[in-house]
């Protein structure tokens, strides 16, 4: 057979072997609901030690977000909330870093709505692929809106492009289903992807 063929398949078996042995580490991490900071040093020795072998997408992603949860020496309660519900996801489907959900598996504005910033205010929620949370809040606020938690005053709220088919069971659910509710009401909630939001910045 070609060298390179050969090559090709060897690296998809290795791949293979990556993805599950990360599942395995992340059920194991995720087992007592809690991400402590020795932990996440652990994960991010794992995801370097495997890049180095074979820089598969998924593993790439994620110690990119391992990164930067570690950059400042100070792990935050959202940056582990959010890590922990990302393995949790990873660990429990067949969720992948970068599965991302069409209009007809969310309850999104269809058509979507032009986004605007000054004078209006976002909520996001989910696992984006601009960064951690508040990084997208951050976009946001530069541009002269205001960002933090879903209240009857959102205008916007934006769903990070990672996601599962199960959403309305993981833990940013509730916040979409509250927002809908809201704007079934007649309040002006927009509920679009981190795409569309994107794509306005």
């Amino acid at each position: 057979m070609d060298e390179k063929l050969l090559a090709l398949l060897g690296s998809d078996r290795l791949a293979s072997r990556q993805i599950d042995e990360l599942v395995g580490i992340a059920r194991g991490l995720i087992a007592d609901d809690n991400l402590n900071h020795a932990e996440i040093e652990f994960l991010q020795a794992w995801l370097a030690a495997n890049l180095s072998i074979s820089n598969h997408p998924v593993i790439n992603k994620l110690y990119q977000r391992v990164n930067a949860i570690l950059a400042d020496g100070i792990i935050e309660h959202d940056e582990a909330l959010e890590l922990l519900c990302t393995l949790r996801q990873f660990a429990g489907s067949k969720f992948e870093l970068g599965e991302v959900l069409t209009s007809t598996d969310l309850p999104l504005c269809d058509p979507p709505p032009p986004l605007s910033f000054a004078g209006t205010r976002y909520c996001f929620t989910g696992t984006f692929a601009f960064g951690q949370r508040k990084h997208c809040e951050q976009a946001v606020m530069e541009r002269g809106a205001q960002a933090g938690a879903l209240t009857q005053k959102t205008n916007f709220l934006v769903i990070g492009a990672y996601a599962t088919e199960s959403w309305k069971h993981s833990s940013f659910g509730n916040k979409i289903i509250q927002a809908c509710e809201w704007r079934e009401r007649g309040l002006p909630i927009s509920v679009v992807t981190e795409q569309h939001w994107v794509a306005h910045l």
